[in-house]
């Protein structure tokens, strides 16, 4: 079977004038070192002295958390699927995955994973994957840690990587030259140059970009960034969930509906 490979350079040296308007809804105090996430039944997931917590609003009493100080410093984590989170280590080339209690099911240690791998960015994949950037050779692998296999993998990249963001379809890789979309094949969909972006966040396929103290909006896997329009605000974090904001300032985390004509 043939699949059809739609790439294409988008310049964005000039964003158009429009902007995408937000309605605020909510904001409450939070105290964390780095808010990963939030959702619609009020299950918030943040790390604080190196341990990741799950706070549950239904739940009374004290926070749910995981760590293995053994393994160094947090990277990052993935809470794409609730049910296989992944936490990555990068001082020590580890990833654990964890299940909605925060119990740890699997632990890949690329150290002893032939061939060795030297992976500095990790995200979810589909079913027992996760897509992993190996620094040694500059190219996105889909790794199945399950089997140790690699199921997919895709061409080289050129420049310093910056962000990974996926879901169970496509995956995203953020370089200082370039933004890329890959599908589950590995299988290049787009790329656009990066003009300043630093970071990004994804929420059914729509891409929020991180520039400076500004954040843009494209539209289906990749497209022409807008710019949102927001209050001055301090974004040390930020992420979307089913087309709502949320924003950390490092002492309160702000919610704001995205209104997407």
């Amino acid at each position: 079977m043939k699949y059809s490979l739609y790439f294409f350079i988008l310049s964005i040296s000039m964003y158009a004038q429009t902007q995408i308007e937000t309605s605020f809804v909510n904001k409450i105090a939070f105290e964390a070192d780095t808010i990963i996430s939030s959702n619609n039944f009020d299950t918030t997931f943040y790390i604080s002295d190196n341990i990741l917590f799950k706070k549950s609003k239904d739940i009374k009493g004290l926070d749910v958390g995981y760590y293995n100080f053994q393994l160094g410093n947090i990277t990052s984590v993935n809470t794409f699927n609730p049910l296989k989170i992944n936490v990555f280590y990068r001082d020590f080339n580890t990833a654990a995955i964890l299940d909605n209690r925060l119990a740890e099911m699997f632990k890949i240690d690329f150290n002893v994973i032939q061939p060795y791998r030297n992976i500095t960015l990790v995200s979810t994949g589909f079913d027992n994957t996760l897509w992993v950037f190996n620094q040694d050779n500059q190219l996105l692998e889909l790794f199945d840690y399950k089997t140790n296999t690699t199921r997919a993998k895709t061409l080289p990249t050129k420049g310093s990587v910056l962000d990974l963001k996926s879901n169970y379809n496509n995956c995203w890789l953020l370089t200082t030259n370039f933004l890329y979309v890959y599908n589950y094949f590995g299988s290049l969909l787009g790329k656009m140059k990066n003009d300043g972006f630093t970071g990004m966040a994804e929420n059914n396929e729509n891409l929020i970009l991180k520039k400076g103290n500004q954040l843009f909006y494209i539209k289906d896997k990749i497209g022409e960034p807008t710019p949102i329009k927001l209050p001055s605000l301090n974004i040390k974090q930020f992420f979307v969930t089913n087309e709502t904001l949320y924003i950390y300032d490092g002492n309160n985390l702000h919610q704001f509906k995205l209104i997407i004509n």
